[in-house]
């Protein structure tokens, strides 16, 4: 006795873009309204972000300023397949940051330097600690953009999984999967640049 397999449904529809992508689309078409109200939708939470990557209001302003104006210039290069208008965002801004951090360097004057009494550790502690950080930093660059984003979303804005996956447009189980993966790489790298 033959079985026909059963006939197929209607096709599932696909999921309406969200608001930011939409606009983000009409941004790259150079639509200026678009681009005013999805800054608007952005900023406060970019700005939060920038800060506390960065722990410095005039530097996460900046940064800011920069990742929006990457967004109108670049928006041609946003693939609303590969995720959402929201992350490919915040791996701009969050690039940006992390380029800012290892560019800052603190200046006093020399005046204000000849009467400071050093209270931190001594030079030996202070150089071992500035090569781990250059050494973080390095592999942290090393890692690709979307482990950067998952281990900033969950370490530096303290992110759950769910709600990581929803900002990059996965499930939680794949940001459990990347973040492993991101840690063990950021181990890698961080041993391989071991002084011997």
């Amino acid at each position: 006795m033959r079985m026909d397999a059963p006939a197929p449904g209607p096709a599932a529809a696909p999921a309406a873009p969200s608001l930011a992508t939409a606009l983000l689309l009409r941004v790259a078409q150079g639509d200026r309204a678009a681009f005013t109200t999805l800054v608007r939708q952005l900023e406060r939470p970019a700005l939060a972000l920038a800060w506390r990557t960065l722990k410095d209001p005039t530097e996460a302003q900046d940064a800011c300023q920069q990742a929006f104006a990457r967004l109108w210039t670049q928006a041609h290069r946003f693939d609303p397949a590969r995720g959402s208008a929201d992350a490919w965002f915040r791996r701009i801004l969050i690039n940006l940051c992390l380029d800012r951090r290892r560019a800052i360097r603190p200046v006093l004057p020399i005046d204000d330097a000849i009467d400071l009494a050093d209270a931190g550790p001594d030079p030996e502690a202070r150089a071992v600690a500035a090569d781990q950080q250059r050494r973080l930093d390095a592999a942290m660059a090393g890692l690709n953009p979307r482990q950067r984003l998952a281990l900033a979303l969950f370490h530096g804005d303290g992110l759950s999984m769910a709600e990581i996956a929803d900002r990059m447009d996965t499930s939680a189980k794949a940001v459990e999967g990347l973040l492993g993966r991101a840690r063990n790489m950021l181990r890698t790298l961080m041993n391989e640049s071991a002084p011997t």
